[in-house]
C-alpha cells in the first residue's frame, strides 16, 4: 500500500468515527431532554400541589363529628369518624370560666356552658371547620362549629356569652363578622356586657365573680339552698343543707338543684 492509499484509508476511518460520535451525541441529547423535561414537570407539579394545598388550608377543612361532651362554653370533646377523640377549642372566642382549676366560676360561665350543651348535646353531630393553624399549645384542635348551618362561635357572641379573643394570624377568617356581632351585644348590654367593667381586653375581671354569682343563682328557684365553693386547691365542691360543712361554707355560687351544681362543674362534698 502506497502513502496516498494509506492516507485515504486513514481519513475514511477518521470521518466514520467522527460521524458515529456525532450520532451518539445526538442520541444522548435526545434521550436526556425528555428526562429533564419530565423532572421539570414533576417539579412544577409539586409546586402546583403545594399551592393547591395552601389554598385548601386557607378555606379550612370541614368534617362531621359526634359530640362526646361540652366541657364549658368554648371547649368541647368530640369523636371523629375514625373513632379518635379530640378536645376542641372554639376559634376567636372566649367564654367565662366554669372548670378552670385556679379560677372561680365566673359570671355567665354556667350560662355559656348550658347554652353550648343545649346546642350540642352528647351524641349529636356537629360540623367542624378547622383553622389554618389546627392546634393550640395544649394540643387542642382549633375550629369553628356549625349546628344546623349556624356557627356556634357566632351564637355565643350574639347571646352575650362570649367575647372575641385569642386573635392570632392566620386564623382570622371570620374576625370582622364576629367583631360586628360582639359590638351589637355590647350595645344591647346583654350577658357579659350587662356587668360594668367585667369584660376586658385581657379577659374577665374575677373581682366581679363573687358578687355576681351570689346575687344571681344558677337555676329557676327563688331560694337556692345548695352552696358551691372553690377550695384553696381550686376544687369546685357543692354542699347540701344536711352536709357536715354546710353551715361554715361560704359560697361562691348558689344552686337550686344538685344537677345545676354538677352542670357548673362542681362535685358533691363527701362529708
Amino acid at each position: 500500500m502506497n502513502g496516498n492509499s494509506f492516507l485515504h484509508s486513514y481519513l475514511n476511518v477518521f470521518l466514520l468515527t467522527a460521524l458515529c460520535l456525532i450520532t451518539l451525541s445526538g442520541c444522548q441529547a435526545a434521550s436526556d431532554n425528555p428526562i429533564n423535561q419530565s423532572e421539570q414537570e414533576d417539579s412544577l407539579s409539586s409546586e402546583d400541589r403545594s399551592s393547591a394545598d395552601s389554598s385548601s388550608e386557607e378555606k379550612g377543612k370541614t368534617f362531621t363529628a359526634e359530640i362526646i361532651k361540652v366541657i364549658d362554653g368554648d371547649t368541647v370533646k368530640i369523636k371523629m369518624t375514625n373513632g379518635n377523640e379530640e378536645t376542641v377549642r372554639l376559634l376567636l372566642i372566649d367564654t367565662p370560666e366554669t372548670v378552670h382549676p385556679s379560677k372561680p366560676v365566673q359570671p355567665f360561665g354556667p350560662e355559656a356552658s348550658k347554652f353550648a350543651k343545649e346546642l350540642m348535646p352528647a351524641g349529636s353531630e356537629v360540623e367542624v371547620e378547622t383553622g389554618i393553624g389546627e392546634r393550640d399549645k395544649y394540643g387542642r384542635l382549633l375550629a369553628y362549629f356549625y349546628v344546623d348551618g349556624n356557627m356556634v362561635n357566632k351564637l355565643l357572641l350574639e347571646k352575650g356569652l362570649a367575647r372575641v379573643a385569642y386573635v392570632y394570624a392566620p386564623n382570622t377568617k371570620y374576625l370582622d363578622e364576629l367583631e360586628n356581632i360582639q359590638k351589637q351585644a355590647q350595645q344591647d348590654e346583654i350577658g357579659i356586657w350587662s356587668i360594668e367593667n367585667y369584660t376586658t381586653s385581657k379577659g374577665f375581671d374575677d373581682s366581679k365573680s363573687k358578687e355576681a354569682s351570689v346575687e344571681k343563682p344558677t337555676g329557676s328557684c327563688s331560694n337556692p339552698q345548695i352552696k358551691g365553693n372553690i377550695n384553696s386547691k381550686g376544687n369546685k365542691i357543692y354542699h347540701i343543707p344536711t352536709g357536715q360543712y354546710y353551715e361554715i361554707t361560704k359560697p361562691e355560687e348558689m344552686f337550686c338543684t344538685e344537677k345545676d351544681a354538677q352542670d357548673a362543674g362542681f362535685r358533691k362534698s363527701q362529708s
